[in-house]
């Protein structure tokens, strides 16, 4: 399996799924590609319950009641769509393991006169990925104490100078010092190998398996604004997932295993009853339909675990706090973010005084009409929980983008280099 497969026939009436199988929940979207329009119309959504089990912290622990699961959630949205079957998917993955970081390899040419063409660039890049894959390796042992094996399942140019100018595609130029900036995902081969089990049974073909921060950080439009600065909080069943861009590139990803289940299981504690009573009530609380008293309680018994995760949020930032001040707009999805504690706390001064923001940030919903080229035609995509896989896909799109230039030799480069 190729990241970078070539997805699109000829036909213009393809369809696609997009997966995520999420703690809770696993959303399934089947979309179809406007070539002129270069947007993916979603055509069919389904959703299903995760049972017990199945999902730990973001990664599959049970293949075969994940492989129910997510076919029902299939079927739901092949219905919806009317059509019988589709057999290209892009899925996405969780989990503490899954790494994402921004590597910079500064390269001194030798004959700074001559033009830099693409053998040149392919050997910066592969400079690039070769410091990026040991600091993942060495990150992900010294967190584990174990050495485990991880696979390249993202990648994007993030910045590109040449003598301290920036540039768009530096093959062509001249110049000293050219510096290469790529964001690089990686994951757990045991992880990829459950979702190409699942895949093999659903009788899907795996184009792309993506980073899920990768796709939200992704899913809006800020290529061409060199001042984007956000940070992306995606609040899931199992894991909150972080990714923080700056001045335009994605720098990094961070994920934890603290999500939308832990309160559940909180309330279920609390007040002494099963986890889906205590989920129902969470999303009623979440919806602002309890009384006053009620949810006044509530968010009494809640509010431990929120610190717990505002600690998590805390430290996953103090990692991109060395080179920086943090970007003060924080950009909120997942079915967890609805917690009004969740954003009570973010927006409180006392867990500020540790991190360099600049000024105090601002905090906003992700919604799915906020997620570029993406267009909903069933009309049912209302939530921020619907941003994930909607941002998944929107990076199917970023292979046919021709306009992108250094994807493209991005692209050509790697392939090269797996061969």
């Amino acid at each position: 399996m190729s990241i970078f497969s070539n997805i699109f026939s000829k036909s213009n009436k393809e369809y696609f799924l997009a997966l995520d199988i999420g703690t809770e929940v696993a959303k399934a979207l089947v979309f179809k590609i406007d070539k002129q329009e270069k947007t993916a119309n979603i055509v069919g959504v389904g959703k299903q319950k995760q049972k017990r089990g199945n999902m730990q912290s973001g990664a599959v622990s049970d293949i075969a009641g994940a492989i129910e699961i997510c076919q029902l959630a299939i079927n739901d949205a092949l219905s919806d769509a009317k059509i019988k079957n589709v057999k290209k998917a892009i899925v996405g993955i969780a989990g503490e393991l899954v790494k994402g970081t921004t590597t910079t390899v500064h390269y001194e040419r030798l004959n700074p006169d001559s033009r830099i063409d693409f053998p040149e660039l392919k050997n910066i890049i592969q400079k690039v990925q070769i410091k990026a894959f040991e600091r993942i390796v060495q990150q992900i042992e010294w967190e584990t104490g174990q050495d485990i094996e991880v696979k390249l399942i993202n990648a994007a140019i993030v910045d590109v100078r040449i003598d301290g100018y920036q540039v768009t595609n530096p093959i062509g130029f001249q110049g000293k010092d050219v510096s290469v900036s790529i964001f690089n995902a990686y994951a757990p081969m045991i992880h990829l190998g459950a979702l190409q089990a699942i895949a093999d049974e659903l009788h899907i073909d795996l184009l792309s398996i993506a980073a899920e921060p990768y796709a939200v950080a992704r899913s809006v439009d800020y290529d061409d604004a060199l001042d984007f600065n956000a940070i992306f909080i995606d609040i899931g069943g199992g894991t909150t997932d972080i990714a923080v861009v700056r001045n335009g590139g994605l720098e990094g990803t961070k994920m934890f295993a603290f999500g939308g289940r832990a309160f559940t299981k909180k309330l279920a504690q609390e007040l002494r009853i099963n986890f889906e009573e205590a989920e129902e009530l969470k999303i009623s609380y979440a919806e602002g339909k309890l009384g006053n008293d009620v949810s006044c309680k509530i968010e009494q018994i809640l509010q431990g675990d929120c610190n717990v995760w505002l600690s998590g949020v805390e430290l996953s930032l103090s990692e991109f706090a060395n080179s920086d001040v943090l970007p003060s707009k924080i950009l909120l999805c997942g079915g967890g973010s609805g917690l009004p504690g969740i954003k009570k706390a973010l927006v409180s001064k006392e867990w500020l005084k540790e991190l360099p923001f600049a000024k105090p940030p601002v905090v906003s919903y992700l919604q799915p009409q906020d997620v570029a080229r993406v267009i909903d035609e069933t009309g049912t995509l209302n939530n921020p929980q619907d941003v994930t896989p909607m941002g998944l896909a929107n990076l199917v799109l970023d292979v046919t983008d021709e306009e992108k230039v250094m994807a493209g030799i991005l692209r050509r480069v790697l392939q090269t280099i797996h061969e």
